[in-house]
């Protein structure tokens, strides 16, 4: 198929949403971006700017948007979803009536569903009855401001169906960015789940004037506990490092380096002292960490699975322990053999 005649519906126009919608416009695909706000959609159709995010970037004038759900997806090849992931399944019920039966669904989401313990791809197919064949997840060391910048990135492509996986990866397929195929789905969503409590860790770590030898060891220890959990559920190890492990180790690394970072930032203003309520506002967007820790603590005790800093942070997020208490508790360990 010509690529210049596949069309992606993207859901929403956030940050992440935007810069993937960058780049399959960039890759020759038609997107049209659903927003929620009449005001965002007028401009990215006359002004080809999202100025609640990137108000400096211009978009490829094959982005356009509307703000409804059932004209996004009309006709589209590829539903693609970047929402925040407690709010998939209420927002995803409105608008499945209007997947069409061919369409395959594309999750950028990095979280946890709290209650249930799914994830977002689990979600997707529990809500809308579509086969796990026809949802694929894209995951990787993908920060949007550089994204947006054109600079280099790639990501894996997490799908069941590999004639699935090689379609997205077409869609997608740019100069600048370049996407892997995969099977591995658990492991590509763990490991973007996982690291968002990592990056909160590291941030803290930060924030309390701690070097970069505690982030490191923060980081080295997070994968170990994200590969814990990962596998236990069928995931390969490999997905989380190693060659393949752009969706492991390498989101974790850009995650946890970067202040470009929400989860980071949020941790780093936590670790100066910010209350829950200070470090929200002072982030402005979903921090998928801070709701997906308590599930993914869950998980762990579901599978049997020790994940002290994941077990720290989510104690400190719901005020069970002090700053002080969750810095000591994560830096001070009992040593054992490796």
């Amino acid at each position: 198929m010509n690529q210049n005649h596949v069309r992606a519906a993207v859901f929403s126009a956030g940050s992440w949403g935007t810069a993937v919608g960058k780049i399959m416009a960039d890759a020759g695909t038609r997107v049209l971006m659903h927003a929620r706000r009449a005001e965002i959609a007028d401009a990215i159709n006359t002004t080809h700017h999202n100025p609640g995010y990137f108000p400096d970037v211009e978009l490829p004038h094959t982005v356009t948007a509307t703000t409804d759900p059932a004209t996004a997806l009309d006709g589209a090849d590829f539903l693609v979803l970047s929402i925040p992931a407690q709010s998939l399944r209420t927002s995803l019920a409105a608008w499945a009536p209007h997947i069409g039966p061919d369409t395959v669904i594309v999750s950028l989401m990095k979280g946890i569903e709290i209650g249930s313990g799914l994830r977002a791809s689990q979600v997707i197919t529990e809500v809308t009855g579509i086969a796990a064949e026809r949802v694929a997840v894209l995951s990787g060391p993908n920060l949007a401001r550089e994204i947006m910048d054109g600079q280099p990135a790639a990501a894996t492509i997490a799908c069941p169906d590999e004639a699935a996986a090689h379609r997205v990866q077409r869609a997608c397929h740019t100069p600048y960015f370049r996407p892997y195929t995969s099977a591995d789905v658990i492991g590509c969503e763990l490991g973007g789940a996982v690291k968002n409590v990592i990056a909160l860790a590291v941030g803290i770590a930060s924030g309390m004037g701690l070097g970069h030898n505690a982030q490191a060891m923060l980081i080295t220890r997070g994968l170990a506990e994200t590969t814990r959990l990962a596998t236990a559920m069928g995931a390969h190890p490999s997905t989380l490092a190693g060659l393949a492990g752009l969706a492991g180790l390498g989101d974790l690394v850009a995650t946890c380096s970067s202040p470009l970072s929400r989860n980071r930032t949020f941790g780093h203003h936590l670790g100066q002292g910010m209350t829950m309520a200070e470090a929200t506002a002072a982030t402005r967007q979903t921090t998928e960490g801070v709701k997906s820790a308590q599930a993914i603590l869950a998980l762990a005790d579901t599978h049997d699975i020790e994940m002290p800093i994941t077990d720290v942070i989510s104690a400190l997020l719901h005020e069970k322990v002090t700053l002080d208490q969750a810095a000591a508790a994560l830096m001070q360990r009992p040593p054992k053999p490796e």
